[in-house]
């Protein structure tokens, strides 16, 4: 039987709510957000095209659900896809995942990789082994920021290659493949992406990959999953033959129960490291770098008192929240928020929604330099708390801490504009006019 074409549709807040186009229109979906807060925030969602699952709006709500790991788990379904997107994932690789990450599995697999290298990205660790190379870094790039005068993307030009370069030195990747690493992880997270659709080689057409079965262009994400592969296979032979003092060494020598990490889970423990590792910083430094320049305000702040820059980090990460959405589903039937959940029904957890709810955020649609206490949940919650989170916070200090003192002001110089995709989604365009010190 033919399939039908798919179209994303905006006809009712259940459709806007998964649509990749809505995410580049922040009012619009922060306006959805805030309805379902106020009217069903356990809401049960019916999407076109997708399987139903149960929304989850609430701060409270999300933590709960990210307490239970036994009663929700990752493993059945961790993304938004469209049905067509999830039956082409099962027939591609066997089961629901194109990677096996720590963020598709769950215990004890997911406890036992994640204790591989768990040190390696400990507060103490972090500080200790590498505050003195990323603010190497960090200087470097504000340098570059310098030369490129008045006008610049702030995005295009910095935001994307600072973290870019950090998590390529831990993973001892050579500088000379960063453009290729950037142009996958762009890839992955903006599949659908029409300016990176445009940018890509790696295409497919006639697909019903994610759902589109429209004959458009688009990322062919077994390709990319492929390519990722082969590369870090090469990373892996190497480490094994020529240990480093690197993470990349660190997975490669891993074990589990004493065997090496399966292969399938070394390779995607690479993938994750590198994409998440830096996209989702760039999008919090970018997403903090654009409300200065439109609160004056809030600039003045950090100038007066340096010391607020780690309150600013955490602002920027609570207001961006790079990750929108992760997906449980329930093992047996419970209650949440006065409704009944059933066995194997899905849950997703809408992040940015939890991280504006008013129950929990004095002003949450205003942002502060300031902002003190912030219990946001842009790293998750419970046993899948972001691995990474302690570097993030690292890298975006330093990079403030370099950059705010050689800046008199800043403002927009146009239109930002965002990604499209509604998993990991942030500013692809900041163009912005600095007055330098």
């Amino acid at each position: 039987m033919a399939t039908q074409p798919f179209t994303w549709s905006r006809d009712t807040i259940d459709d806007r709510i998964v649509n990749p186009e809505v995410y580049t229109e922040p009012a619009t979906l922060l306006a959805d957000y805030a309805a379902l807060r106020r009217d069903d925030p356990v809401h049960w969602t019916q999407p076109s095209g997708y399987r139903p699952f149960w929304a989850i709006m609430r701060h409270a709500d999300i933590t709960a659900v990210s307490k239970a790991n036994e009663l929700f788990i990752n493993r059945e379904r961790t993304y938004l896809s469209p049905i067509e997107g999830e039956q082409w994932i099962l027939q591609m690789t066997g089961d629901t995942h194109l990677f096996r990450t720590l963020v598709d599995l769950d215990d004890p697999e997911h406890r036992k990789l994640r204790q591989v290298t768990h040190s390696w990205f400990q507060p103490g660790t972090v500080k200790k082994n590498l505050e003195p190379k990323v603010r190497q870094i960090a200087r470097e790039h504000v340098e570059l920021m310098r030369a490129k005068g008045e006008r610049l993307d702030f995005v295009n030009e910095v935001a994307l290659f600072y973290p870019l370069r950090v998590i390529m030195e831990i993973l001892g990747v050579p500088r000379e493949d960063e453009p290729m690493m950037l142009k996958l992880t762009q890839e992955t997270f903006g599949a659908l992406d029409p300016d990176v659709i445009a940018r890509s080689q790696i295409l497919t057409e006639n697909s019903t990959l994610w759902g589109r079965s429209t004959g458009d262009k688009q990322v062919d994400l077994l390709q990319l999953a492929q390519i990722f592969f082969q590369y870090f296979a090469k990373v892996i032979a190497d480490r094994r033959a020529n240990p480093r003092d690197d993470v990349a060494t660190v997975i490669a020598n891993g074990t589990i129960d004493g065997q090496p990490i399966p292969e399938r889970e070394a390779l995607s423990y690479y993938v994750i490291t590198a994409t998440a590792g830096h996209d989702t910083t760039s999008s919090s430094a970018a997403g903090g770098f654009c409300e200065l320049a439109k609160n004056p305000a809030e600039l003045a702040k950090l100038h007066a008192d340096p010391s607020l820059i780690p309150l600013f980090v955490e602002e920027a990460i609570r207001w961006t929240t790079p990750v929108k959405h992760f997906m449980r589903t329930a093992t047996e039937d419970t209650i949440l928020g006065g409704k009944t959940i059933r066995k194997g029904d899905g849950l997703c957890l809408f992040y940015l929604s939890g991280n504006r709810d008013e129950a929990v955020f004095d002003e949450p649609d205003v942002f502060r330099a300031d902002r003190d206490p912030n219990r946001h949940v842009a790293f998750g919650h419970g046993a899948h708390l972001c691995l990474g989170m302690h570097l993030a916070r690292l890298e975006l200090r330093i990079l403030f801490e370099e950059l705010l003192p050689q800046i008199k002001a800043v403002e927009l110089d146009g239109e930002p504009k965002y990604s499209y995709a509604n998993f990991v989604n942030g500013l692809k365009t900041l163009p912005v006019r600095v007055t330098w010190a």
